[in-house]
């Protein structure tokens, strides 16, 4: 008889209970951002590759204005648990609704600078306040 890993067993009551007792508030965070992705049908961004068009979901980390050749652009970071990436809004210096700790879905073609992955000027739609 194998035996087979815990992650791998289906979980009880009690040991889903004892994991969200002993989880961190950050890895309680980053499940419930992962199974959001999944029940939008958004791509996992950390399932992205570079060129690929996406629709991804997640909360905004942080927000901040940094130009990009002399022009002003509005960047955030989009993370959902499993990774995160850099939303670039080119032109903009602000965008009513854009700030941190805000839930968006975005859509675009993503691409790779520097290491990171990067969406630029995307379609983007943001989620309700509070509890869904």
């Amino acid at each position: 008889m194998t035996a087979v890993p815990r992650s791998e067993k289906p979980a009880g009551r009690f040991r889903r209970m004892l994991d969200r007792l002993s989880s961190s508030q950050e890895d309680l965070e980053s499940e419930e951002l992962r199974e959001d992705a999944e029940t939008t049908g958004c791509v996992k961004i950390g399932d992205c590759h570079d060129r690929q068009i996406v629709t991804v979901t997640g909360t905004l980390r942080t927000v901040t204005l940094r130009p990009r050749a002399g022009v002003p652009a509005l960047e955030a970071e989009l993370f959902d648990g499993t990774a995160a990436l850099d939303v670039v809004w080119l032109g903009r210096r602000s965008i009513v609704g854009i700030e941190p700790g805000r839930k968006l879905i975005a859509s675009g073609r993503i691409s790779m600078s520097r290491g990171h992955r990067v969406l630029f000027n995307p379609k983007y739609e943001l989620r309700p306040l509070g509890r869904e």
